[in-house]
């Protein structure tokens, strides 16, 4: 496909797109409350409000990621629009339990195709110092719209519906399809097919995988079918010619790294971006709302960051700039499981968040850019695939694993404290991945 210099619309369509994505993981956080008033929900039918989204999420990100390389990109990433946005205006218009969960399940489909996919458009428009640009701008992203949804999440459901964001998805989704089709560049002819068994090996073995880590029973009979079908998965990746997966994406030593550390830099945050908000309404009074724009030291700093780190990554290299993101991030942390109440917002949370700010926005982009370097053309949607496979297990993994924690003390404030270090503790390990996998995979190849 011939490179394209645009970094305008495309750019644009990339971005918004996974800012929905992003929006919608954080309207559900903060608007559950809400949800459950409005349609009568107990707590266990209300877990599946998130849970049948990451269930079809998570399981579909492979072959949504790989069904662009295949069928084309374009293609692919309008599918995922129409998916999203349909799903999207399902949800809001929502009267009960069974309609809203299976609304989230297919929306889930959607956002299992559209992530993947801007990715590897990405991969696909840009070259040289502007796809450096535009990897440092799409993994910014994923730091400030995470942090900068918490605040419009909570602005919809205090003053005025978590409906509203689900409905907002709709036009912006019709917007972005506009745009596709009249900026991105046409498919051209793909010859190849779909990998049937490996597909349903997939499909089976990571939504088990995710129900074993979310779920509210069976877990441990899900955790042994996820091993079994994802062992078959593997094996078939291996013996067939036109893997969802190639298993070639595995032996370069950068991009393990960079699987590796992303599941446990994404771990430590989202565990990070779930119990902080409590404990700020909880120990420090803070309403929904206010808890939301309390991270905007985090966000400022990010953002500030994510604009240098193209210029940056020219000067100190992927490698060197994601080591001193991941130590920043993990001595922020460090110094947040400190906190105590009489300590105060400003300097117990706003001042480490700044620092974890920094890493963030050096980490982020130079995790994305690792996770598919050295990657063929044909392969750019599967290992876009991957990395976010791991962006979504390991998030998954770390909340439950810092929540754990938490729960294991009797007071808030002591298992906030444990939880956070925990947190520490798996940006130490993200840090060892970086240092002997992706740095020495990257002077490798140079």
């Amino acid at each position: 496909m011939a490179k394209q210099k645009r970094f305008d619309w495309i750019l644009l369509v990339i971005l918004m797109s996974y800012f929905m994505i992003l929006l919608d993981n954080s309207i559900i956080f903060t608007g559950t409350v809400k949800i459950a008033q409005d349609l009568n929900l107990n707590q266990a039918t209300l877990s599946w409000v998130s849970s049948a989204y990451s269930l079809t999420f998570g399981g579909f990100l492979l072959l949504g990621g790989r069904a662009g390389d295949l069928f084309g990109r374009r293609r692919v990433f309008e599918l995922g629009l129409i998916l999203f946005g349909l799903g999207s205006l399902l949800v809001g218009l929502a009267v009960n339990a069974p309609m809203i969960i299976a609304s989230r399940a297919f929306q889930g489909v959607g956002s299992a195709i559209l992530e993947p996919t801007t990715l590897a458009i990405l991969m696909d428009t840009y070259e040289g110092t502007e796809r450096t640009k535009a990897i440092a701008y799409y993994g910014a992203m994923a730091g400030i719209g995470a942090s900068v949804s918490l605040v419009i999440g909570g602005v919809f459901a205090s003053l005025l519906t978590w409906r509203v964001g689900f409905f907002m998805n709709v036009p912006i989704s019709i917007w972005m399809f506009y745009l596709a089709v009249k900026h991105l560049n046409k498919d051209n002819s793909q010859s190849g097919k779909l990998d049937w068994l490996g597909t349903f090996s997939s499909l089976i073995g990571m939504s088990a995988l995710v129900y074993s880590i979310i779920g509210d029973w069976a877990k441990l009979p899900a955790f042994l079918l996820a091993v079994l079908f994802l062992a078959l998965f593997i094996y078939q990746e291996h013996r067939t010619g036109q893997p969802i997966m190639p298993l070639r994406l595995f032996t370069d030593r950068e991009r393990i790294g960079a699987y590796v550390g992303r599941f446990l830099y994404l771990g430590a945050m989202m565990g990070f971006w779930f119990i902080t908000p409590q404990l700020m309404q909880n120990q420090l009074g803070f309403s929904a709302l206010m808890a939301g724009v309390a991270f905007f030291p985090l966000t400022i700093v990010n953002f500030i960051i994510a604009l240098q780190v193209a210029r940056l990554t020219a000067k100190w290299g992927n490698g060197g700039l994601l080591v001193t993101g991941i130590a920043l991030t993990a001595a922020g942390m460090l110094w947040l499981s400190f906190f105590a109440p009489e300590t105060g917002y400003w300097w117990g949370i706003a001042a480490p968040m700044v620092v974890i700010g920094v890493g963030q926005g050096f980490s982020l982009s130079p995790f994305t850019a690792a996770g598919v370097a050295h990657t063929r053309g044909t392969d750019a949607g599967a290992a876009s695939g991957v990395v976010n496979v791991m962006h979504q297990i390991g998030g998954s993994v770390g909340l439950s694993v810092l929540v754990t924690t938490q729960s294991l003390f009797s007071g808030q404030v002591i298992g906030f404290q444990h939880a956070i270090f925990m947190g520490a503790g798996l940006l130490g390990l993200a840090l060892l991945a970086a240092i002997f996998l992706i740095v020495p995979g990257e002077r490798q190849k140079n």
